[in-house]
C-alpha cells in the first residue's frame, strides 16, 4: 500500500517587486509545510550563484544589519518575509525562499 503525502513547497508571492532607493521593501514567500526546521533566503545576482543571506524558524525571526536585512514568519499564515531596509541599488536582485522541513524518517530492510 502507497501513502500519499502532500509536498512541502514554497511560492514567492509576487514575482517582482519595484522599489525607490532608500526606501523599505518587504518580500513575502507562503509556505505548505507542516513541520519546518528553518527557513531561509537566498540572494542571486545575474551570472552569479545564489547567496545564503539569512535563516529563521517559524519561533525565532532573525536579523542582519549589516545587510540590513530582518526576517519573520508567521505560523498561523505560514508566509516568511524578508525586510530589506534602506535599499540600494546593489540590493536588485533575484531573491529566493527555501524551507528545511523536519524529517521523520522510517527504515525499511529490503530483503
Amino acid at each position: 500500500m502507497q501513502q500519499l503525502v502532500a509536498a512541502d513547497g514554497i511560492q514567492p508571492l509576487f514575482s517582482e517587486k519595484r522599489v525607490l532607493e532608500g526606501a523599505d521593501v518587504t518580500l513575502s514567500c507562503k509556505y505548505t509545510a507542516v513541520n519546518i526546521n528553518n527557513l531561509q533566503w537566498y540572494r542571486q545576482y545575474p551570472g552569479s550563484e545564489p547567496e545564503f543571506l539569512i535563516f529563521l524558524t517559524e519561533a525565532q525571526g532573525a536579523s542582519n544589519s549589516t545587510l540590513r536585512l530582518t526576517a519573520k514568519a508567521d505560523k498561523q499564515q505560514k508566509q516568511v518575509d524578508l525586510n530589506i531596509s534602506r535599499t540600494a541599488v546593489s540590493d536588485s536582485a533575484l531573491y529566493y525562499c527555501a524551507l528545511v522541513p523536519t524529517v521523520t524518517e522510517t527504515h525499511q530492510t529490503l530483503y
